[in-house]
């Protein structure tokens, strides 16, 4: 985690806005003691490679018994 000072934040506060949107965590400090913090707004969203993940835990485990998935294709085409 980056530590700025409250002065340097002041001034900075543009770059170090930038770097917390890409998911730094900032602490601002004040003569050395910590007094905030810079965080990632948690929208909600799940990222991509949680989604991901999660539809491959889904797919474990799931077969077609004896038929293939061209098949299936195939027969939705009729």
């Amino acid at each position: 985690m980056k530590e700025v000072g409250s002065y340097e934040a002041k001034t900075h506060l543009p770059a170090l806005l930038r770097e917390v949107a890409q998911g730094q965590r900032i602490s601002i400090t004040k003569k050395g003691q910590p007094v905030a913090m810079l965080v990632p707004v948690d929208t909600g969203k799940p990222s991509p490679s949680h989604v991901v993940a999660q539809i491959k835990a889904l797919r474990k485990g799931i077969t077609l018994g004896d038929a293939t998935l061209k098949a299936l294709i195939e027969k939705g085409r009729r």
